[in-house]
């Protein structure tokens, strides 16, 4: 294995009580659970109950969550977050013809808020920035029309490089960064249940790979480098979740 196929060191940022209470909502469904199963999930990173339950009433009064029928559910804004998280563990794809979508921004003068909305939806969407105001991706994705703030914001082509295309995607995209990550995180998934860190160990990778599954372009295979490893995590991580979502389940509910 040369160094670019290489797993790189794998170093996952340390889970907050607000990012445990989102990866647990969002990794559930329905995305609701009771104030005691998330204060059990708390525990398993040491995090004291009186904490879990100030975030929680934080989240409230910040719109990521609402209170009902004695349990905690995530808002719209954020089972938007959940769906885009779903599909990017199955995205749907179709035949490549070898055409691109295009989108130009059009509107000469925009709000700032107006830019980071649109720069939001890209991301969302798999689109990467060729030069400011210019995005476009390979037009293999399923598409169910486009957010409003892109259609107000952009003019929509399709058309295909005169160039190699698959040079173009390794100029949008750090494809061979992703594919390393996504290595380190399959050795992760790899590593016995009993290894140190536990079921908290466990929880921290299973976020780190839906983060990491978020930011693939999911590119047709003749863009891709060879050996690219995103169906093989995605696999992987569907029979390391089961597992650790029965495991976790137990713990809520012991």
């Amino acid at each position: 294995m040369d160094d670019t196929q290489a797993p790189e060191p794998l170093t996952l940022r340390p889970l907050t009580a607000r990012s445990v209470v989102l990866s647990t909502l969002l990794g559930h469904h329905p995305p609701a659970l009771p104030a005691r199963a998330l204060v059990r999930v708390g525990e398993l990173f040491g995090t004291a109950e009186g904490t879990v339950r100030t975030a929680l009433t934080r989240m409230v009064a910040a719109g990521d969550l609402e209170q009902r029928d004695g349990a905690y559910r995530l808002t719209d804004r954020l089972l938007a977050r959940q769906a885009r998280q779903d599909d990017s563990r199955a995205p749907r794809t179709r035949p490549w013809d070898g055409s691109w979508e295009i989108a130009v921004v059009t509107p000469e003068r925009r709000a700032a808020p107006d830019r980071a909305a649109l720069r939001q939806a890209m991301a969302a969407l798999r689109l990467a920035e060729l030069r400011e105001g210019c995005w476009l991706r390979p037009a293999n994705l399923v598409r169910d029309g486009r957010p409003a703030v892109v259609t107000e914001q952009c003019t929509l082509l399709a058309g295909a490089p005169e160039g190699d295309p698959a040079a173009l995607a390794a100029a949008l995209w750090d494809l061979a960064g992703w594919a390393r990550r996504a290595r380190a995180l399959e050795a992760a998934l790899e590593a016995p249940p009993d290894r140190p860190g536990g079921l908290a160990g466990r929880f921290t990778v299973s976020a780190a790979v839906l983060r990491h599954l978020l930011s693939d372009p999911v590119l047709p295979a003749a863009l891709l480098p060879a050996d690219w490893p995103g169906d093989r995590l995605r696999l992987r991580y569907e029979a390391f979740d089961r597992d650790f979502r029965s495991l976790l389940l137990r713990h809520i509910g012991g």
